[in-house]
């Protein structure tokens, strides 16, 4: 057996033995049963390697084999081969080595989707809209985002070199970049929304976010008379656990359990509580969640409602109650394996989902409402288990139309965008600009001659009569009126694009407005007409009511939205 074949079973050997904690407590039957299907498997690879026709790729053989084996188990679960260490470092640090800049893809070129601000990406003058055609002389097109984006990455420092062609420039250009250790911000954006009421959106819990939440209070605080802080928690997937606890305690008095941590081995069970005085344990406080606010971003917002600290308001959230560790194997790869359950002050777990219960078809089922269990916060008031954490005040998820998801979905929105800003240097301030008539005409204008079509719930249901009738031989009597229909359908759709005309100016707002003052001028915008902060303001404006939300007197309207 060669090398490469003896390290990746050495690799999932460890990984294997690493991830079942029953043979770390010693039980000899399951010693056993582990043993024999290593050997099993050691045995069946040889024999591959032996006997298969065509020549075998030990490493992408076994990283398909360890694949298959964590996707049993749940999807956080998962091998790092050594080539991806880095990739996960960025999920901890919030740095990597790179140009700074988020790319995507278009049919098969590489596009930047935005240069980072202040970083060598958007220095070098990269710009939105820009196509990757070359690195360091290397063809990019055909290309997926992943290898393009390992390329691009590297040690700070290092230059590399990239081909560009722009809209309006004849002939493809290159630019010299020197990668830089790009950090990417936890807060992207804190300001004040209102007379006196804070704001700050937070993204990730990487290393510092914490500190970085303290500072940009302080900086608030000190700099005004706040009576309020909106806390952003929305798109927030999560990240360090520790960070999660820094946070509440900035809020939290010194010695309240945040926080703690189950799993089948002793040295996984961990209470962790504020361990700091806070810098402001009486200014109201509103969390803004939703269907993507996961783990750590749970973590606080179930810990500031079961300690009635604040109220929460927004969609039910993700349902992530897993704690997962970094442990290292063999080779320099890594498996992140999740080790722990983590339980909120009222003693709940909010998982959603049951990953060691699968239906016929081997899916992971959600926890039943028959398994749901009631807990109490501090004050009394009634909080459940299972399904993430049911906001105070539940708002309803803002839902695009079939025409906008065709428009962004083909790069619409992006592409005018881009032209919009090769016309027009400037515009008005984040906060000021508007999508005047002129703008919108001359973006139907633009999308007139293009390819969106969409297909609407009213067409699928159309279709399905079609077959139907012809099945049961009755289309030839109302071939008539279904063509009349149809073409009045295709007539509505036209008009999709008046009728949906405040959606559509607000997503061409937000794009045209990230060529220019990038996420942070995005964000501004979109607080403008944003309900969430719309209610957050209200509630903080109206002190008898929060204060009634918080000590149970008025339950509000937290009745799900879903």
């Amino acid at each position: 057996m060669n090398f490469r074949i003896h390290k990746f079973i050495i690799g999932i050997v460890i990984l294997v033995i690493t991830a079942h904690p029953i043979y770390l407590v010693g039980q000899r039957s399951s010693n056993f049963e582990i043993s024999k299907n290593l050997e099993i498997f050691t045995s069946l690879y040889k024999e591959l390697n032996t006997n298969y026709v065509d020549e075998l790729a030990p490493g992408e053989l076994m990283e398909t084999g360890i694949d298959a084996m964590l996707k049993s188990l749940d999807p956080y679960t998962v091998f790092i081969p050594e080539a991806e260490v880095e990739d996960y470092k960025f999920i901890t640090t919030g740095q990597y080595g790179g140009v700074g800049a988020l790319i995507q893809q278009q049919g098969d070129y590489i596009v930047v989707a935005e240069p980072y601000e202040g970083k060598p990406a958007q220095l070098a003058g990269l710009k939105a809209g820009d196509k990757i055609l070359e690195v360091d002389g290397e063809s990019t097109i055909g290309r997926s985002t992943s290898d393009v984006s390992t390329i691009l990455k590297g040690q700070p420092g290092t230059s590399v070199k990239i081909l560009i062609e722009r809209e309006g420039i004849e002939s493809p250009f290159e630019k010299e970049l020197t990668r830089e250790n790009v950090k990417i911000d936890n807060i992207p954006y804190y300001g004040i929304i209102d007379e006196g009421i804070g704001y700050i959106k937070l993204v990730g819990f990487t290393q510092k976010a914490g500190k970085e939440v303290k500072d940009a209070y302080l900086d608030l605080k000190n700099n005004n008379t706040l009576k309020g802080l909106v806390l952003d928690l929305r798109g927030n997937g999560g990240g360090l656990l520790q960070e999660a606890v820094n946070i509440t305690n900035i809020f939290v008095d010194k010695g309240n359990m945040v926080v703690s941590t189950k799993g089948k081995l002793l040295s996984k069970n961990h209470t962790y509580r504020t361990s700091l005085n806070p810098v402001d344990n009486e200014i109201p406080i509103v969390i803004l969640v939703d269907n993507s606010s996961a783990s750590a971003s749970e973590i606080v917002a179930g810990a500031i409602q079961d300690l009635d600290r604040g109220v929460i308001v927004g969609q039910r959230t993700f349902g992530k109650g897993l704690v997962q560790n970094v442990i290292p194997i063999s080779y320099n790869a890594q498996a992140k394996i999740t080790v722990a359950k983590y339980y909120i002050p009222s003693g709940r777990c909010i998982q959603a989902v049951d990953y060691s219960k699968k239906d016929k078809n081997g899916h992971s089922e959600r926890i039943p409402d028959s398994l749901i269990t009631a807990f109490t916060t501090k004050n009394g008031r009634t909080v459940y288990d299972g399904h993430g954490i049911k906001p105070d005040i539940a708002t309803e998820e803002q839902e695009f139309s079939m025409l906008s998801y065709a428009l962004l979905s083909n790069y619409l929105f992006f592409n005018y965008a881009t032209k919009f800003a090769r016309e027009k240097p400037e515009i008005a301030s984040a906060d000021e600009f508007e999508i005047t008539d002129d703008i919108y005409d001359d973006f139907i204008a633009y999308i007139s001659d293009k390819d969106y079509d969409y297909i609407t719930k009213c067409d699928e249901t159309l279709e399905k009569l079609k077959g139907y009738a012809e099945d049961e031989k009755y289309f030839n009597d109302i071939q008539s009126e279904f063509e009349a229909l149809t073409l009045k359908l295709k007539e509505n759709k036209q008009a999709d694009l008046t009728n949906h005309k405040e959606e559509i100016n607000k997503i061409l707002r937000l794009e045209i407005i990230s060529r220019y003052y990038y996420q942070k001028g995005q964000i501004i915008s979109s607080l403008l007409d944003d309900n969430d902060i719309a209610k957050a303001i209200e509630i903080i404006n109206q002190q008898d009511s929060y204060l009634a939300i918080l000590d149970g007197s008025d339950d509000h309207d937290g009745d799900d939205q879903e």
